[in-house]
């Protein structure tokens, strides 16, 4: 009788909450949170998987409002075959990839001066984070007032007299290389950047520096061999964010920008806004191939990330 009373499974041993869970169990439980969570994917889903899918299908160049039924390539042959598109994309490359690369090298330098400060850190950190709320667009009429030919600086050079008149001050807005709207981008994205850095800095603590330091490493060998593996999960999700913002979004390089070239989505909003219905075809397929882009970007994004772990 003791044999067989040793030979019975363990799990009748153990308490309920301690005993294997039942498979039927765990599908339950899995098929509740489904249905939790079914009416926002379906709304989320919906949205943007419909206007996706629609945008696809005009970008085939199916727009039966005009008579044009048959599916083909041409918005796609057109765009491929047109110098604008190339110069457009270099322009929306440079955008993203400058305002990327300064606003997150701003954002380590600001994160790891405000986790030093003793005294204040309450109100800076306030501060710091002050413009996160700010929409994009108000941002750019900010910038617009101040750093064009007309802006309140220009005014101010002319009337100090360093400048002739106000046209002599530097072109940062409508200009070839869209500093308006890098500016306007680092502005905005180094405060997202800093705020999730210094988290991650505070969660962090000092126990590894204090070991590092013990073994006689200097400040920078501390920061580039203690401290830069530490954020690099959360420097590589962040400018993955900004990157694909700022490659996807309109409104800045709409107002901030210059006619020709201009970024890839305004160039897809010009199309969509032209008075030919024809150029609908020409504007979703813009539309379409920045969402492939982005989408790779977030691909590569996960494949690094997976290394990380």
């Amino acid at each position: 009788m003791e044999n067989r009373s040793l030979a019975r499974p363990l799990a009748s041993h153990l308490p309920p909450s301690q005993s294997p869970a039942i498979p039927w169990r765990l599908w339950l439980e899995r098929l509740q949170i489904i249905v939790m969570l079914a009416p926002a994917l379906a709304v989320i889903g919906g949205l943007f998987m419909g206007g996706l899918g629609l945008a696809l299908l005009q970008s085939f160049g199916y727009l039966p409002l005009i008579g044009r039924n048959e599916p083909s390539l041409a918005a796609y042959h057109h765009i491929f075959g047109q110098e604008a598109f190339y110069r457009s994309l270099w322009l929306t490359c440079w955008i993203a990839l400058t305002s990327t690369a300064q606003s997150t090298l701003l954002a380590i330098l600001c994160a790891l001066a405000l986790r030093r400060i003793a005294r204040g850190q309450r109100w800076l950190n306030f501060l710091f984070q002050l413009n996160i709320p700010i929409p994009h667009l108000v941002g750019a009429i900010g910038i617009l007032f101040l750093f064009s030919q007309s802006g309140w600086l220009a005014r101010l050079a002319y009337l100090a007299q360093l400048i002739d008149e106000p046209a002599d001050f530097p072109a940062l807005v409508f200009d070839p290389y869209a500093f308006g709207i890098i500016l306007e981008y680092v502005w905005k994205e180094t405060c997202f950047i800093g705020v999730i850095l210094l988290a991650v800095l505070q969660s962090l603590g000092e126990d590894y520096e204090d070991v590092a330091r013990t073994l006689g490493a200097n400040r920078w060998q501390r920061f580039r061999y203690v401290l830069l593996p530490l954020l690099r999960r959360g420097i590589l999700s962040t400018s993955v964010l900004v990157f694909a913002f700022s490659f996807g979004a309109f409104e800045v390089p709409l107002l901030l920008g210059q006619r020709y070239p201009s970024a890839l989505p305004v160039l897809a909003y010009r199309y969509y806004t032209d008075a030919d219905l024809n150029a609908r075809a020409e504007a979703m397929a813009l539309s379409v191939i920045i969402a492939v882009a982005i989408t790779v970007l977030v691909y590569v994004y996960l494949k690094l990330a997976g290394r990380e772990t």
